[in-house]
C-alpha cells in the first residue's frame, strides 16, 4: 500500500471540493483513489443519515454500481454498520461466513472474503464508513488500519463540507414515499407523552429540507417572466403577514413578529435584485431563485457564527413558500388543519403556526419529554408524542395516524376496533366545561388536610383556563417564552404590556414571575454573543441575567410596574449560592429606587424568592430560609443536576429518574427547613402532577403544588383521595431505601413511566 502518496491525494480533495459542483464525482474520485493506492478490488462509502440512523452507499468501486443509492444498513446491521456503531475498524479474512455479514442479492460483495471497514467521524459524529474488500488471501493487516484511519480522518472533513451540497440537491426519501407504507412492525408506534391528548387524521410529514432538495432537483419546462417572479414575491409577503395575524388573534402575549426575518430577505435589494438580474440575463426564474437561495444557504451555513447558521432554517422555510407560489402550486392557508404532524424538527414558532392553522397533533422524532416545546405544546393543546421511531419520516402523505397523547403511542392506519375503543375513551374524556363543573375551589386531603393547587402559566391562555379552574395562584409564570418567540429582546413596555395582563387575569390572587430561564434546552435564536460546549452548565438563567443587568432591570421593573397593588413574587432560577441571591436582589431594590424617583406606579414590597434547581441549595438551605421570602423547587432541572443526566437528551433519558434515593432524600430536607423556618416552599416541576408521588409529597410536608392547568382537576381528585397518615408512612418507607428497584416497587412504576 502506497500509504504516503494516498494520504497526500486525499489532501488534494480539499482543492477538488472547493472546484466541484458534482458530489457524486467527488466521491467517485475518492473510492477509485483509495481503491488505487491500497490495491483492493473494491472500495465504497457508506454515508449516515443521522434522521434515520441508517447508513447508504454513496459510491463504490468494485461493487455492482446499480447499488449505489439502494444498498441501505441500520445503525450496527452488517459489518459496515458495526463498525460505525462501535466506532472501531472491522477487520475479517473471511467476511463471509461472520453472522454479522449483511447478504444483498446483486451486489456480488460474496465474491471478495477479505474486509476492512473503517468509520469516518468527526469528533462525536457520525459521518459514514470507508471500507476495503479484496479477494481470499489478499489480507489487510495492522498497517492497512492504520493507513485507512488517518485517511478516513482527512475525508471526515471532506465528506462533512460535502454534505450541505447534497442536501441541496438530492431529493432524499423521496423514493421512500413513492413505495408501499410502512411495514407491518412499524403499525405501533411507542413514544413517550409530551403532551396530553388524542388526535386521529390523515399524516403530513414536515421536512423543509426534503421539500427544498426536490425542488433543486426538478426541470422547469414552462418559462416564467420577470413578473411572474415579483407577482410571487407580493404574493409570499401577504401570506406571511396573514400569517403572522392568524398568530397574534390566538396568541397575543406570543405574537412577535416570527416571520420578521422572511420578510426581510423579500425585501433585500441583494436577494431580489441577484434573481433579477439573473432572470433578465436569460435565467428561467425557477432557477434564478434557487441559485441565489443556493448562495446565501451556503454562505449562513459556513458562517462561523451560529445565529448566521440558524438563519439557513429561514431560508429553506422561504424558497418553498416563494416557489409554490411561482409555481402556482402554493396550498392555501389552513392546509395543516386537522392533519398529524410528523417531523424531526421543530422551532416555538413553528408550534405557533400550527396551532394557530388547528393542526390535530404532533409526533416529533427524537428529543425529550421535558423540553421547553413539550411545555409550550400544553399550553397550545396540541397532543404531541416523542418518538424515535425514524422510519416515520419515511410515511406517505395522508396515511391516517391515530395519536395517544395519554400514553404516548401511535397507530398507523389503525383498524376499525382501535378506532372505536378511542372514541370511547374520546367521549369520556371530559371537555373544559365539564372539568369547571367538576373542580371544587378548595382543595383537602381525604382526612381535610388542605393543599393548595398553583397553576405553572406559559401563555395567556393559560391563565384564562387556570381562573376558570379555580387555580389559587400562579406558582410558575416562565417569562422566557415571549422571549424565545421574538426576534429580539422585547422591551420594558412590551413585557409590561404581558405581564400586566396576567395580572389582571389573576386579579387578586398571588403571582410568581420568574426572572428570565435563558439558556440550557431554551435558547434564544437572536443571541449568541458566547458559544458554549455545555450550554446546560454555561451562561444561564440567573448567570444571565446579572451578566445582562440592562436586559435584568427592564424585566424586573416591568414586573414591578405590572404586579402594583397585587400578591407579587419574584423568583429568581438557578441560584447557586447566598451571594448571588443577594446580587439578584440588588438588582430589584435599585429597580424600586428608580421607579420611586420616577414617581411611576409600582408593587412596592414583592417577595422574592428561588427556585431550587442545583444540588448546592441543599446544604444551604437553612441559611437561604434567612434569606428568601419563599422557595419552589424545580423537580426537572432539580433532578437534572441531581443525577448528572441531561434531561433533554434521549440517549440518557432512562436514567432521569424522579424515585432516585438522593433525590427523595435531598426534597426531604428541603421542604423540612423551609417548614421549620416559616417560609413557604412549593413543588412546581413535573412531579406536582404525577400521581404516584403526591403522597410522598404530602408525607414529607408539601402543601403546595403548581402545574399545567390541564393537570388541576386530576390531581385534586387524586389529592382527595389519600390520607395524610398513610402518606407519611409511605414517605418514611420510601426514605428508607437505598435501591432504585425497591422505590420503584413500591411506587408500582416500571423505569419507561417515570
Amino acid at each position: 500500500m502506497d500509504n504516503e502518496q494516498l494520504l497526500y491525494d486525499i489532501s488534494q480533495l480539499n482543492e477538488l471540493f472547493r472546484d466541484s459542483t458534482s458530489i457524486q464525482n467527488l466521491l467517485d474520485k475518492t473510492v477509485a483513489m483509495v481503491a488505487s493506492h491500497t490495491n483492493s478490488d473494491v472500495c465504497s462509502v457508506y454515508l449516515y443519515n443521522n434522521d434515520n440512523h441508517e447508513l447508504v452507499l454513496r459510491a463504490t468501486r468494485g461493487l455492482n454500481p446499480d447499488s449505489v443509492g439502494r444498498v441501505k444498513l441500520k445503525l450496527g446491521q452488517g459489518l459496515t454498520g458495526l463498525a460505525l456503531k462501535e466506532l472501531r475498524p472491522i477487520c475479517e479474512k473471511d467476511a463471509i461466513h461472520n453472522p454479522n455479514f449483511k447478504f444483498f442479492p446483486g451486489i456480488f460483495e460474496e465474491r471478495y472474503e477479505c474486509f476492512l471497514a473503517v468509520p469516518i467521524v468527526r469528533g462525536i459524529w457520525k459521518i459514514g464508513v470507508l471500507v476495503l474488500q479484496r479477494q481470499k488471501g489478499r489480507y489487510f493487516n495492522d498497517s492497512d488500519i492504520t493507513a485507512l484511519e488517518a485517511v478516513t480522518s482527512q475525508l471526515a472533513n471532506i465528506i462533512e463540507n460535502a454534505r450541505f451540497l447534497m442536501a441541496m440537491h438530492e431529493p432524499h426519501g423521496e423514493e421512500e414515499n413513492i413505495q408501499t407504507a410502512l411495514s407491518e412492525q412499524f403499525k405501533f408506534i411507542k413514544g413517550k407523552a409530551a403532551s396530553e391528548g388524542f388526535a386521529y387524521g390523515p399524516a403530513t410529514v414536515a421536512n423543509k429540507k426534503k421539500s427544498l432538495a426536490i425542488l433543486m432537483s426538478r426541470e422547469f419546462d414552462h418559462t416564467y417572466t420577470l413578473e411572474d417572479f415579483h407577482k410571487a414575491i407580493t404574493k409570499t409577503a401577504d401570506q406571511l403577514e396573514e400569517l403572522q395575524e392568524q398568530v397574534g388573534r390566538k396568541l397575543s402575549d406570543a405574537a412577535s413578529l416570527i416571520f420578521s426575518a422572511h420578510l426581510v430577505i423579500l425585501k433585500d435589494k441583494y436577494f431580489v435584485g441577484g434573481v433579477v438580474n439573473l432572470i433578465e440575463s436569460g435565467v428561467n426564474p425557477p432557477l434564478a431563485i434557487l441559485q441565489v437561495a443556493t448562495q446565501y444557504m451556503g454562505s449562513f451555513a459556513t458562517s462561523g457564527n451560529s445565529y448566521m447558521q440558524e438563519k439557513t432554517q429561514d431560508i429553506e422555510d422561504l424558497i418553498v413558500r416563494l416557489m409554490s407560489n411561482l409555481l402556482n402550486e402554493a396550498e392555501e392557508l389552513g392546509k395543516f388543519r386537522n392533519r398529524i404532524i410528523i417531523t424531526g424538527e421543530l422551532l416555538p414558532s413553528d408550534l405557533l403556526i400550527l396551532s394557530s392553522e388547528e393542526a390535530g397533533g404532533i409526533v416529533l422524532i427524537g428529543g425529550t419529554v421535558t423540553s421547553h416545546l413539550s411545555i409550550l405544546a400544553r399550553s397550545l393543546r396540541i397532543p404531541m408524542i416523542v418518538s424515535d421511531t425514524y422510519e416515520l419520516l419515511g410515511l406517505p402523505d395522508n396515511t391516517p395516524i391515530l395519536v395517544d397523547a395519554e400514553t404516548g403511542h401511535a397507530y398507523v392506519d389503525p383498524s376499525d376496533e382501535i378506532l372505536e375503543r378511542f372514541e370511547s375513551q374520546q367521549k369520556a374524556r371530559l371537555t373544559l366545561d365539564e372539568q369547571k363543573r367538576s373542580i371544587q375551589p378548595v382543595t383537602t386531603t381525604r382526612d381535610g388536610t388542605r393543599v393548595h393547587l398553583f397553576a405553572n402559566i406559559n401563555l395567556l391562555a393559560d391563565a384564562k383556563v387556570a381562573c376558570e379552574l379555580h387555580c389559587e395562584g400562579v406558582g410558575l409564570y416562565r417569562t422566557e417564552f415571549p422571549f424565545m418567540i421574538r426576534n429580539n429582546f422585547p422591551n420594558e413596555a412590551e413585557q409590561f404590556t404581558i405581564y400586566r395582563e396576567l395580572v389582571q387575569l389573576m386579579k387578586g390572587r398571588p403571582i410568581t414571575f420568574r426572572t428570565l430561564d435563558m439558556g440550557g434546552d431554551k435558547t434564544l435564536s437572536y443571541y449568541h454573543d458566547i458559544k458554549e460546549q455545555n450550554p446546560a452548565l454555561g451562561l444561564r438563567s440567573i448567570r444571565f441575567s446579572l451578566q445582562n443587568k440592562p436586559v435584568f432591570a427592564e424585566q424586573i421593573r416591568a414586573m414591578l410596574r405590572a404586579g402594583a397593588g397585587e400578591d407579587l413574587r419574584i423568583m429568581f432560577p438557578m441560584i447557586s449560592s447566598i451571594d448571588e441571591f443577594c446580587q439578584a436582589r440588588e438588582v430589584v431594590f435599585e429597580c424600586l429606587d428608580k421607579l420611586d424617583k420616577q414617581n411611576k406606579e409600582h408593587n412596592h414590597k414583592p417577595k422574592l424568592g428561588i427556585m431550587v434547581e442545583l444540588p448546592c441549595v441543599v446544604d444551604l438551605i437553612d441559611d437561604f430560609t434567612k434569606e428568601a421570602d419563599f422557595f419552589s423547587i424545580g423537580t426537572n432541572d432539580f433532578i437534572q443536576f441531581m443525577l448528572g443526566v441531561d434531561r433533554t437528551n434521549e440517549n440518557v433519558a432512562d436514567a432521569y429518574l424522579s424515585h432516585h434515593p438522593s433525590v427523595l432524600r435531598a426534597l426531604k430536607k428541603l421542604v423540612q427547613s423551609a417548614n421549620q423556618n416559616g417560609k413557604e416552599i412549593s413543588i412546581c416541576g413535573d412531579m406536582a402532577h404525577q400521581e404516584q408521588y403526591l403522597p410522598f409529597l404530602l408525607g414529607i410536608g408539601v402543601r403546595t403544588l403548581s402545574m399545567n392547568p390541564g393537570y388541576l382537576l386530576k390531581i385534586q381528585k387524586a389529592l382527595s383521595e389519600i390520607d395524610l397518615d398513610e402518606a407519611k408512612a409511605t414517605a418514611e418507607k420510601m426514605l428508607d431505601q437505598s435501591k432504585i428497584s425497591d422505590l420503584a416497587q413500591i411506587l408500582n412504576l416500571n423505569r419507561s413511566n417515570d
